[in-house]
């Protein structure tokens, strides 16, 4: 119950993120920001917890998490084609997969919270770059230069 009402408040602020109308590259940052925000206060991750210790909770989250993750990665990379802050030539499954599967070995495989921040805002700027057109590569750079660990 309490993984079920965390992953309902955290999809309410990523969905009231996106209202906000960022472009793409912001809008990533801005959802980082707001989980660092909201587990800055733990010196323990907790996914890696969970996966340790309550191995079955953590499958239940995960799989319910696959979809809705999966679903906000693929929007936000078909936001930032029509942008043109990303490569029209992408195959936007393959990179949401890529990325889900960055951002979820980082959470369940890194104990300290402030380590698995540092690694997502580096998994964050791989993806971007992985995709980013030339204009793309300067908006991300700008969030880069304002971004804190």
């Amino acid at each position: 119950e309490s993984t079920s009402a965390i992953h309902k408040e955290v999809h309410l602020i990523i969905d009231s993120i996106i209202s906000k109308n960022y472009n793409a590259i912001e809008e990533n940052f801005e959802i980082r920001k707001m989980f660092k925000g909201m587990f800055q206060s733990s010196d323990t991750s907790p996914i890696y917890q969970l996966k340790k210790h309550y191995p079955e909770i953590y499958d239940t989250v995960m799989s319910r998490e696959i979809n809705e993750c999966n679903l906000t990665f693929k929007q936000n990379i078909e936001k930032g084609i029509e942008q043109g802050l990303y490569r029209e030539n992408l195959n936007i499954d393959h990179y949401t997969q890529f990325y889900y599967t960055l951002i979820f070995s980082i959470n369940g495989n890194t104990s300290s919270e402030k380590e698995a921040n540092k690694l997502e805002l580096e998994a964050l700027e791989y993806h971007t770059r992985a995709m980013a057109t030339p204009e793309g590569i300067i908006e991300l750079e700008k969030h880069l230069l304002n971004t804190e660990i």
